[in-house]
Order: C-alpha cells, then structure tokens, then sequence
C-alpha cells in the first residue's frame, strides 16, 4: 500500500470518528430522535453531501453507533471477566459502563429508533456479551428443580452458542441480565430522582436478593 494511500485512509478514519463524536454529543442533548446529518456536517466544517463521502444516510451513522456501543461493552465486560471477575463483579462493570455515557446505554438497550433496523453483525457483537455472561454463570453450580421455561429453553436457546450449557444455567443467566437492565434503565432514565435513595444500595441489594434465591436448597 502506497504512502498517499495510508494517509488518505488515516484521514478518512480521523474525519469518520470526528463526525461520530459529534455525532453522540449531539444524541446526549436532544436524543437520538434529533440526529442531523446537516447540523454534524456544519460543526466538522463540510457540506452536507461531504459528509454523505463518509456515511451515506443517517441509518449509517446510527449504525456505527451502535456498533461501537455493543463493542466497547462487550470488550469492558470481556476485560472484566479475564481479570477474575466473577458475575458480580461483571454487573458492576456494566453499570459503570453505562452511567460514563448514559445515552451510549440507551441507544442499545432504549427505546428501538422509529423505522431503523439494525444489520445483522451487530446482533453478532450483542452476542458476545452474552457469551461472556454465558461463560461466568457456567462456572456457578445450578442445582434444583427444572421449571416449564428451562423446557421452553430446550428448544428456543440457539442464541445460547454451546449446546452443553445446561438450560438452567441459561435460565439463571437471562434472569440476571433482564433484572439488571431493569434497575439500569430505571436509574440512568432519572425515575428514581424524586424518591431521594441511593440506587447504589438497590443496585447491590438486588444483586444480593439474586444470588440468594438462585443458590442451591433455597
């Protein structure tokens, strides 16, 4: 590859990452709703059809976005678990990931952009942030008695990617993710603002409250 070549693609890659930037500013503001291809192309200083050079329509844009978002996720929570974090360890890290950049949460765990449907590798990227929640719970024991969702899982756990994960294990792991993004998104979204506790405590409470009916005779 040619000198000229790699400058130009450096370029490319540094104007692409300004417009992005300018982009999550403009989403932290007024919300995904308002993202203007015209209004980022004006604050990098080129013309709107300048900005089309680097991504051709907004769904583009909201693309990367997204992309980036379930990335940097799935890394921090791939770095967590690699550092010996166990999966409370791992709810801790997704909550700070989310409270740095609350809109960078909602814009993949919000309310779906009206009209807007994500290519197919992001839900890849998705994926991989539950095979790291996938990979902590397999190293739980998981005693008990199945229940009428473990059987629906038997037949409806494709997402899952290793078919010797028992589906109670599957089971565990869903019900901790969907009980974390509950308090999460009640959080980061202001609802708890009025009622004056600290939602740190609730968020170490019901992790607590979790483990407790998940071990094993209870």
């Amino acid at each position: 590859m040619s000198a000229a070549g790699t400058a130009r693609e450096r370029y490319r890659s540094q104007v692409s990452e300004e417009i992005k930037a300018r982009a999550r500013e403009q989403i932290a503001t007024a919300g995904i709703s308002a993202l203007s291809l015209n209004a980022i192309a004006k604050h990098v200083g080129m013309s709107g059809p300048g900005l089309y050079r680097y991504f051709a329509s907004r769904d583009d844009l909201i693309t990367e976005l997204i992309r980036d978002a379930y990335r940097s996720l799935a890394d921090t929570m791939r770095a967590s678990l690699d550092t010996g974090a166990d999966v409370t360890g791992l709810a801790y890290a997704v909550r700070e990931w989310a409270a740095q950049d609350p809109q960078r949460y909602f814009l993949i765990y919000g309310t779906p952009v009206p009209g807007y449907h994500a290519p197919e590798d992001t839900t890849r990227i998705s994926s991989e942030i539950m095979a790291v929640l996938i990979e902590a719970f397999s190293a739980l024991p998981v005693e008990g008695q199945d229940t009428a969702f473990d059987a629906h899982l038997a037949s409806h756990r494709e997402w899952a990617y290793d078919d010797s994960v028992p589906e109670a294990t599957l089971h565990r792991c869903l019900s901790f993710w969907t009980r974390l993004h509950g308090i999460l998104s009640l959080e980061l979204a202001g609802h708890f603002t009025g009622m004056k506790f600290d939602p740190a405590l609730l968020f170490a409470d019901e992790l607590a409250t979790f483990h407790r009916a998940a071990e094993p005779g209870r």
